[in-house]
């Protein structure tokens, strides 16, 4: 086991990374000091950490700044004294990179090299360190109807986004081999669960089951995705940087392959059952429309490997966290509508600043 004191978390007031931060204070036993650092785009709520920030105080750190500006990466690092990155933050909607892929290219790949550049300085031979990237398993590009991906699956993105995925797992490889920087990898398949910002998916047909609002699919509906409940995906991650050796790689997966409307059809049940509302008024609202771009029309995880080496499990099933997720969406109206509504960005204005 690694000794974690001074952990630097990227995008931690994001979904996954807000997950995360959770996870290590209050499942995974971690004491020592955690940083977070977040320039809180639209997808970022610190308010999601609130009560983490009062109950930990003394260990819990929030920065916002931009993992592109290296005077804030530095400052981090000498001030905190940092022994272990975790990276999540990255701009993450496939829609969105290919409506504008510049700021992915920027965020995804000039970030991650910012950082590394920053952790090789800092450390520079150190022992006791690790850089964990996180990824996603988009960079293996499109599976036939058989076979799941890999560790050794070949790169083959089809969109922006999975492009700069792909381009900065390249350069954490690359950091390893050549400066002999300790890192680690992850590709997860599709998260879902709480604290999802309302543009992916499964919240974003939640909120319009509830709002009583079309149900847009793409294409026919039969695009496949393995699911991963968030939280697992946390422990994951946790399992990893705990005890993976260095320059290894690990696919993260749910094994729960769901076609999109079938996923749809199944998450309209546990909506009706949890509102009253009538499942067949809600399936009337269902519209496809034009398929995206490049869109893939199948993934898989073999989380194999991550299973065997580091004893991992799932802990859900894709049942119980469909429901965890809604009924958690139900109990939170607030940071729906504050995160949707913008009221989030002026509650970060009063505490942060302006940006």
């Amino acid at each position: 086991m690694r000794l974690l004191k001074s952990i630097l978390v990227t995008g931690g007031a994001g979904f996954i990374g807000v997950n995360f931060i959770r996870h290590l204070f209050e499942k995974a036993g971690f004491d020592g000091t955690l940083i977070n650092l977040d320039i809180l785009t639209y997808a970022g709520n610190p308010a999601s950490l609130a009560d983490i920030q009062e109950k930990y105080s003394d260990r819990y750190n929030f920065v916002r700044g931009d993992i592109r500006d290296r005077k804030t990466v530095d400052r981090i690092f000498n001030e905190f004294n940092i022994d272990t990155v975790v990276h999540f933050a990255a701009e993450s909607h496939v829609d969105r990179s290919i409506l504008g892929p510049e700021a992915f290219i920027t965020t995804n790949v000039m970030g991650t090299f910012t950082l590394l550049e920053a952790s090789r300085t800092f450390w520079n031979g150190r022992e006791g360190v690790l850089f964990h990237h996180v990824s996603t398993d988009e960079v293996y590009g499109s599976l036939g109807d058989e076979g799941c991906f890999t560790e050794a699956s070949p790169y083959d993105p089809r969109s922006p986004y999975s492009a700069s995925k792909a381009g900065s797992d390249h350069l954490v490889q690359a950091y390893h081999h050549t400066y002999g920087l300790p890192v680690t990898l992850s590709n997860c398949s599709n998260n879902y669960g709480p604290y999802q910002f309302p543009e992916k998916l499964i919240p974003l047909m939640i909120m319009n089951m509830l709002e009583g609002k079309p149900l847009p699919v793409y294409g026919d509906g039969k695009n496949i995705r393995d699911w991963l409940y968030v939280e697992d995906h946390a422990a994951a991650v946790w399992n990893i940087i705990s005890s993976a050796p260095a320059g290894e790689s690990f696919n993260v997966g749910g094994e729960n392959e769901w076609e999109n409307i079938t996923l749809l059809e199944r998450l309209i049940e546990i909506v009706a059952a949890r509102s009253g509302k009538d499942p067949a008024a809600i399936r009337e609202t269902i519209t496809f429309v034009k398929d995206r771009p490049g869109h893939d029309r199948r993934y898989a995880i073999d989380c194999g490997k991550i299973k065997k080496e580091l004893g991992w499990r799932q802990s859900v099933s894709f049942e119980e966290g469909l429901a965890r997720t809604v009924d958690w969406y139900l109990d939170n109206p607030g940071w729906t509508e504050s995160i949707r509504s913008g009221e989030y960005q002026d509650w970060i204005a009063r505490n942060y600043g302006g940006r």
